[in-house]
């Protein structure tokens, strides 16, 4: 049983007029057809590709994301950056061994890995504002590699 919106009294399944008060009752909310569920936006798997190389790895593997070139893009450009943040710590590491420029090293260490976390932050965003931000070198072959798939 339903109740009218204005007087409150009892009124039947399926009537649209009260009989107490003949206020009319609105018509009840048509249920929507439920839509099959698509995956989340571009810009949200964009983003979260960014969060570590899984995410990445797994949106170029699973079906409905593997064919969106945005998503493709920023997973590979996320692959591809972390590549190179691990290519430049590897690289300054080398240069540990030797006395004297392990001191100019280790502040390098950390400017490195300082703006790797800003311009990690920096992708993130424009990744979740629908943008294909490139990187210098980088971005040209993730966008080489979105485009090849």
């Amino acid at each position: 049983m339903a109740f009218c919106n204005m007087c409150g009294a009892q009124i039947a399944d399926g009537t649209t007029t009260c009989a107490a008060c003949a206020g009319r009752m609105p018509a009840a909310p048509v249920a929507a057809a439920s839509a099959p569920a698509q995956g989340m936006a571009d810009n949200v798997a964009g983003m979260l590709a960014y969060i570590t190389i899984i995410p990445a790895i797994i949106f170029l593997v699973m079906e409905p994301y593997n064919r969106n070139r945005f998503i493709r893009f920023h997973a590979f450009q996320c692959l591809f950056f972390a590549a190179a943040l691990i290519i430049l710590h590897i690289g300054l590491s080398i240069f540990t061994v030797v006395p004297f420029l392990a001191l100019i090293t280790f502040p390098l260490h950390l400017l490195v890995s300082l703006g790797g976390f800003i311009l990690w932050i920096v992708l993130l965003l424009k990744a979740n504002q629908g943008q294909m931000y490139k990187l210098p070198v980088i971005g040209d072959l993730a966008e080489k590699q979105a485009n090849a798939m």
